[in-house]
């Protein structure tokens, strides 16, 4: 936007007085309302003081009106689009809260077997391609012992994606392998070639929390925190 210098010498009692005040605070007026008044009493001056022998073209009134008009819309769009976010993150938390008290895979490598030494919690693979062989190790984290191993392949290859699995509890001689946490490794190839295999935890959705920018979070318990719902890669 462009004013003659002698017109804002003119007004410079009262709005660029204003600015430069302002801008000495490294602040900006970024209020719509106030700069289209601040444009008005500019274009008023300018229109008052312009020279009658070389008067201002309509285009360019015209192109400063303009001008106002697009950071007002700029503001207007912004205000939708806060609105917009908002009614996004209360549909996220209505979402998330039909997952209370459902079951989750998530990024981990944990299994649980329970108290009763039978009650064993499920676990997951995210393949990141098709694979025709799929080996699964089940070792103790304290001792790196393994504790079973076996081929999720062997009846057919296993396709890409997200698949869940159980593990019975025992050890590869068929005993209960006891309560307790265990790891869960996994290791895929297909014709030879190594494919990316993340394995996968069981959660159980608590409850529902909102984030510090008011995005849905599902709270998984005192050991595993807080999840996006992006983080969910298969409700159980």
């Amino acid at each position: 936007m462009s004013f003659d210098t002698s017109i804002m010498s003119q007004v410079n009692g009262s709005v660029p007085a204003q600015k430069s005040q302002t801008a000495g605070k490294g602040n900006i007026n970024t209020d719509p309302t106030q700069l289209s008044d601040q444009f008005l009493t500019l274009l008023v001056a300018q229109m008052k003081n312009q020279d009658p022998l070389n008067p201002t073209d309509n285009s360019e009134f015209t192109s400063q009106i303009a001008q106002i008009n697009t950071v007002s819309g700029i503001n207007d769009l912004n205000d939708t689009l806060n609105s917009i976010t908002g009614q996004i993150n209360t549909t996220q938390q209505l979402q998330a809260s039909a997952l209370v008290d459902k079951g989750v895979l998530v990024n981990g490598n944990q299994v649980v077997v329970g108290e009763d030494g039978k009650t064993v919690t499920p676990f997951g693979i995210d393949l990141a391609s098709d694979a025709d062989n799929v080996k699964v190790t089940i070792s103790d984290p304290a001792t790196g012992e393994v504790v079973d191993q076996y081929d999720l392949t062997r009846d057919g290859p296993m396709q890409a994606g997200v698949q869940s699995f159980y593990w019975d509890g025992k050890d590869s001689a068929g005993n209960e392998a006891g309560k307790g946490n265990y790891s869960v490794a996994i290791e895929a190839t297909n014709n030879g070639e190594e494919v990316k295999a993340s394995p996968l935890r069981y959660a159980l959705v608590n409850g529902v929390a909102k984030d510090a920018d008011g995005s849905a979070m599902l709270d998984l318990g005192p050991m595993l925190g807080k999840a996006s719902l992006s983080d969910i890669k298969q409700i159980l």
